[in-house]
């Protein structure tokens, strides 16, 4: 039996990011089964980036190899980021790629309109997303009824849905390396601490990306509570995050009358690799270990820490506390835990999986309050219960502590391992039939109907859902965000007939732009010639006259297959010329310049040249060769 073909979407497994370590994570281990032909799909890259190159499986990118048509995307912000999660090109993709299964692991808009495609649910879909607040982003909801395989990443999200009739959504968690992360030794220990001269105080740990829901103001009122109410405890805040964005922690010190030196982070030399815990001093500062000038930032996503470094610096902390408005899974939590610390989190959002006996955890109290423009519920987490819970911590009998940082421990094993989560998605792929693709037709354009008239008797909501089923082939229902958009145009007076014109032009051009074949369709790319671009759109006369032209390339370069490009209309002027190998259609964008055609860059081309002796010389590049020319120019 051939092995089934998985087509896995998201970040780029070597890309520092939650999606992007979790799909390493999951491709390393599916791999590692024998069991499947692995595709990853990488979001916001083209194949040919070369960081795609020299891996295990097949790597394929969501972005449009065509230079032009990329230009073309820029110029509108959705629909570009749209194509970062492949709008543009998943479609051809799965034809080509005809996988077995498809698994999504992404925020949940980057599939939006994927569950409307002709191969949705005809090959076996997974989605495998974040859900960070309530109520559930609308979105989400709205796909649920027709992602048969929906997962999410915390059991709120779950209960949520189940709330709304949607049993079938479970919670599988993000992946996590647990051998990375671990308790040293008390002897390794007490020597780390004695490094940084922190030997004989009560460490308090955050490891956050510094950005507005990391409740910063939250834990330095709590830290001040607790310190106040403990003042033999030598406590000190430990926040692992760059200072010079997202929350101004030096105006909020100040603000908050904390002295300096009861708050430290960690600096990072970007020259020798090393890493150095102590109280803010400023950026760009000279290495203490390698001297380097300007080389010490304190800690970020572009000059960070590695793994085995982070792992020291959880070994630094007697207690973790992640005070936070919401998120997704919140990975540094079960870094914390994997090192045995007791966790402090937020009890709202994924925090609620996190801060429960059972995962070795203390819950932290919040007030509800509404993100304006989303309405989403956020938390904002109690100074008050930071302080009550770490003073439970430090007052705590050492062989409790220990019991409890075990538990933690354990549970992340449990829940978030490789291992486990791996076999969770190894279980369900072995629970698929294979797809039969003999018998599958996808990818078939449905022409429009640009002359379709609905009928005027229905109302304002029916007369729209007819007119996107007959005229765009778009099944929508009353909850439609274009249905609703053009709702509120019928009601603000746009007319029946305005409305009835705009679809019918959305119609002609859809029409018209799926009749187009791309230069990959037109090429023969089983012939073993080289291939010439000619083109020339138009007039009769010049395009007559181009037999010559293309018959003296043809002597020229007799070992090359001649495309000429031109309109429908002029084919019959050209037929008879043997020098042509195919006549093709021309369209609006080969009108840019020659590197539509041979590529320009990392961008192989498909064509070794390109002549365009219909332009002016003077307005732009109109020929093109890679210095391969064998024609002369006579310079009068």
């Amino acid at each position: 039996m051939r092995k089934k073909k998985v087509l896995i979407q998201s970040n780029f497994c070597k890309a520092f990011t939650g999606f992007g370590k979790h799909k390493k994570n999951l491709l390393k281990y599916l791999y590692a089964t024998n069991k499947y032909e692995i595709v990853e799909l990488v979001n916001a890259k083209r194949s040919s980036d070369e960081d795609l190159k020299l891996l295990p499986w097949k790597t394929i990118g969501t972005m449009p190899e065509d230079v032009i048509l990329l230009q073309k995307i820029r110029k509108d912000q959705t629909r570009w980021r749209n194509a970062g999660y492949g709008h543009e090109c998943i479609d051809k993709i799965i034809q080509e790629e005809k996988p077995d299964i498809y698994l999504g692991i992404e925020d949940i808009w980057a599939f939006d309109g994927f569950t409307e495609k002709d191969w949705w649910n005809k090959i076996h879909c997974i989605v495998h997303t974040t859900l960070d607040s309530l109520p559930l982003l609308p979105t989400a909801v709205k796909m649920a009824p027709k992602v048969k395989n929906y997962f999410v990443w915390a059991s709120f999200a779950e209960k949520a849905m189940a709330e709304l009739k949607h049993d079938h959504v479970k919670t599988v968690r993000g992946t996590l390396d647990t051998d990375n992360f671990y308790k040293f030794s008390d002897e390794k220990r007490i020597a780390l601490r004695k490094k940084f001269k922190i030997s004989d105080s009560f460490i308090i740990g955050f490891v956050f990306r510094n950005q507005l829901r990391k409740s910063v103001p939250n834990l330095l009122d709590g830290f001040k509570i607790f310190k106040k109410n403990n003042p033999t405890s030598k406590a000190k805040l430990l926040l692992h995050t760059h200072w010079s964005e997202g929350w101004d922690i030096m105006r909020l010190l100040k603000e908050k009358d904390i002295g300096r030196e009861d708050v430290l982070t960690t600096y990072y030399c970007k020259v020798c690799k090393q890493y150095l815990v102590t109280s803010f001093f400023g950026q760009k500062k000279a290495c203490p270990y390698c001297s380097s000038k300007d080389s010490l930032e304190t800690t970020n996503i572009s000059n960070g820490v590695n793994e085995k470094q982070l792992n020291e610096i959880y070994n630094l902390m007697d207690v973790y506390c992640h005070p936070f408005t919401s998120g997704g899974q919140e990975i540094p939590v079960q870094e914390a835990k994997l090192a045995e610390l007791i966790t402090l989190v937020t009890n709202y959002s994924c925090g609620e999986d996190c801060c429960t006996k059972e995962s070795g955890g203390l819950p932290l109290d919040w007030a509800e309050y509404r993100e304006p423009g989303t309405q989403f519920i956020k938390a904002s987490t109690s100074a008050n219960s930071i302080s009550k819970q770490l003073n439970k911590v430090f007052n705590m009998k050492p062989n409790a502590k220990k019991k409890m940082g075990k538990i933690a421990r354990q549970f992340v094993i449990d829940n978030f391992s490789i291992e486990t989560v791996g076999k969770q998605f190894e279980d369900l792929f072995d629970s698929f039939e294979e797809v039969d693709w003999d018998n599958i037709s996808i990818g078939d354009f449905k022409e429009r109907d640009a002359q379709y008239k609905p009928d005027n008797k229905l109302d304002h909501v029916d007369w729209l859902i007819d007119l996107y089923k007959n005229c765009l082939r778009m099944e929508v229902d009353a909850e439609d965000s274009g249905l609703k958009y053009w709702m509120s145009q019928i009601s603000k007076g746009q007319s029946r007939s305005q409305v009835l014109d705009y679809f019918h032009k959305v119609a002609t051009k859809e029409n018209n732009e799926n009749q187009k074949l791309s230069l990959e369709d037109v090429v023969d790319k089983d012939r073993p010639n080289k291939r010439i671009a000619y083109v020339m759109p138009q007039h009769a006369e010049d395009v007559l006259a181009s037999t010559s032209v293309v018959s003296s390339l043809k002597r020229n370069y007799p070992d090359h297959d001649i495309y000429f490009f031109t309109q429908k209309m002029y084919y019959d002027l050209i037929d008879h010329c043997d020098a042509i190998h195919k006549m093709c259609e021309y369209i609006d964008e080969m009108d840019a310049d020659c590197f539509h055609f041979i590529g320009r860059a990392d961008q192989k081309g498909l064509f070794d040249l390109a002549f365009f002796p219909y332009k002016e010389t003077k307005k732009s590049i109109d020929y093109g060769n890679h210095g391969r020319t064998k024609v002369e120019y006579q310079l009068a």
